[in-house]
């Protein structure tokens, strides 16, 4: 048969690979545990570690006793990975399918993009578990766009976050970056070379992006824009399948496939759901 002659392994490569180029909001999440996962169902436990606390030792007391130790305060989070989406579609003959130059390429391209914005969207709507910038969506203009921005800055900064070494970054939508490009006309244009996965501009230390899954609210009328560092969501994909077979009701070759992930967030001190209207 002529899906024999498929080779799933190059397919699902050029879809991995895919993947990687598409994704905006999986791009900046914390990706260590994908290893410790293999299959729909399992788990990691992720742990977190509280701050002991500092006391004071009298200068008087110097050779007295001090506190007994305490027990540090821990965290965790489980992960279950339990998110599937998948594919399933009919090419024809795939022999004559891959001797049309370019088809098994641009089927695996398009397949990529819509798989990968499936990931992306689920990352993106995980914003509406953050902790919200203000009570009710703020309406957003070129005036105040800014001091917006600075003020999520300002919240994560209060957090502990450290902006030099963390990676934040903040997801914009396309409304939302208009109001911000017509405000921030001195723009850093100087990594232009590096647009790849949403990449716009940087703002101060703050990498801007762009990318249409931003949530939304309100039927639309509301963003929830992003703010993070690349640990505050756990993201994990460990799992990428895909096999040519012969549909018993056709005279056609199919390829079906599937990806498996989940993500959460992990660190909510870390992360800040910006969120706004306009007017």
């Amino acid at each position: 048969m002529a899906y024999e002659n498929f080779i799933p392994s190059v397919w699902s490569e050029a879809i991995n690979r895919g993947l990687e180029r598409a994704c905006v909001f999986v791009e900046d999440c914390n990706r260590q545990y994908e290893g410790d996962v293999s299959k729909q169902g399992d788990s990691v436990h992720i742990l977190g570690v509280g701050k002991p606390t500092i006391r004071t030792l009298e200068r008087e007391n110097a050779s007295g006793g001090i506190e007994a130790a305490e027990e540090v305060a821990d965290s965790s989070v489980i992960l279950n990975i339990n998110q599937i989406r998948y594919f399933n579609y009919k090419v024809g003959d795939i022999d004559k399918a891959q001797a049309v130059n370019g088809l098994m390429e641009a089927l695996s391209d398009e397949t990529s993009e819509a798989l990968a914005n499936a990931m992306d969207k689920y990352v993106a709507n995980l914003v509406s578990n953050a902790a919200k910038l203000n009570t009710a969506a703020v309406t957003v203009t070129k005036d105040n766009v800014l001091d917006i921005l600075d003020s999520a800055i300002q919240y994560l900064q209060e957090k502990d976050v450290s902006f030099a070494n963390s990676g934040v970054s903040v997801t914009a939508s396309p409304r939302f970056f208009k109001l911000f490009k017509q405000a921030y006309i001195d723009k850093n244009t100087s990594n232009t070379g590096d647009l790849k996965n949403g990449n716009v501009c940087m703002y101060g230390n703050v990498r801007v992006k762009l990318s249409n899954n931003v949530n939304k609210t309100s039927d639309g009328a509301e963003d929830n824009i992003m703010m993070r560092t690349k640990r505050a969501i756990a993201f994990v994909n460990p799992l990428t399948h895909t096999e040519a077979y012969r549909p018993e009701n056709s005279f056609a070759d199919a390829v079906k496939g599937y990806v498996l992930f989940d993500g959460k967030i992990v660190r909510p001190n870390e992360i800040v759901n910006i969120n706004v209207k306009y007017a």
